[in-house]
């Protein structure tokens, strides 16, 4: 299994995954990829635990960027697991072992908050995000976004 070495990361924004390994594969990866070809890829945490696969990827249509990656944990057949919002930021994507890569430990993500297929939280608001972010220790994307373009929310 791969280790996290910093020195073997690209640098990001701050707002995109972080890439670790060598792999750049056939095609257009791993810089630009189709977001299904990422979907049902293995996270593993910090302590080597694999706790589930990205099931989505949820993009910000305004302003275009990915926000976040939704994690299923658990559960039997698609019944009774749990999903997880997780900051796009907080993500590394291991090219050499074709599997995301989480900083935290399993037991940080299994405190997180989570929610059930038939009852997604409004990832739209900023408060429920920014609660989020914080949890991963990571700044909000639509913040780093609106420093480089200089957009503003709509008004409310």
């Amino acid at each position: 299994m791969t280790t996290l070495d910093p020195t073997n990361r690209s640098s990001t924004s701050g707002t995109g995954a972080a890439i670790l390994g060598n792999g750049t594969g056939d095609g257009p990866g791993p810089n630009v990829m189709a977001a299904d070809t990422l979907t049902g890829n293995k996270l593993f945490t910090s302590d080597h635990e694999e706790i589930g696969k990205i099931s989505a990827i949820m993009l910000d249509v305004p302003s275009g960027q990915i926000a976040y990656a939704v994690l299923a944990s658990g559960g039997f057949l698609g019944m009774g697991g749990k999903l997880y919002a997780i900051p796009w930021s907080a993500l590394i994507l291991d090219t050499d072992e074709k599997c995301f890569r989480l900083d935290v430990t399993a037991e940080h993500v299994k405190n997180a908050p989570a929610f059930d297929k038939d009852h997604w939280p409004a990832m739209a608001d900023e408060q429920w995000g920014s609660l989020l972010h914080r949890y991963y220790n990571r700044k909000p994307y639509w913040i780093a976004t609106r420093a480089v373009t200089g957009n503003q929310p709509p008004a409310q």
